[in-house]
């Protein structure tokens, strides 16, 4: 891990503190870009890992926190959601969250964006999402993200 975070994960902490929330932003030395990357970096399963992907639903951002041993199942989630989801690229995603692909983080964005939660992410104590950049990551957990995102709880894939 490295000593100096990046403005983006130093944004996420000061988001998080304002939220109450005690996870402190920690920067890998290793990249953190793929939930396999950052489960090996942290020592903890795959599926202990948040992904945060950024979908269109009806042409407005979703945010799908995911857990890092599953894939999003689009049809499935967009029948749930009554709508057709279509992957979001770099631009939108940084419109959105103001942050990049590969680190974007549950909080911390210029406007709230609707968000779905992988309900199999209460399955772990503590989970591992990314805070603004692809080398910074925070722990946190399946009840707080809820909270703090105003997220659905849903089962988005396998």
């Amino acid at each position: 891990m490295t000593e100096t975070l990046h403005r983006n994960a130093v944004h996420i902490q000061q988001v998080l503190a304002e939220l109450g929330l005690p996870g402190e932003v920690r920067q890998l030395a290793d990249s953190a870009r793929t939930a396999a990357q950052a489960a090996a970096a942290l020592g903890v399963p795959v599926g202990a890992i948040c992904s945060s992907l950024v979908f269109l639903l009806a042409g407005e951002p979703l945010l799908v926190l995911t857990s890092g041993a599953h894939r999003v199942d689009t049809e499935l989630l967009g029948a749930a959601l009554g709508g057709t989801i279509t992957r979001a690229d770099a631009d939108a995603v940084r419109a959105a969250t103001g942050q990049p692909i590969r680190g974007v983080a549950p909080v911390g964005h210029p406007a709230p964006v609707r968000t779905v939660i992988d309900k199999d992410l209460g399955e772990f104590d503590i989970v591992w999402a990314a805070a603004g950049h692809p080398h910074a990551v925070f722990p946190t957990n399946f009840a707080e993200l809820v909270q703090v995102t105003g997220g659905e709880p849903r089962f988005v894939g396998a």
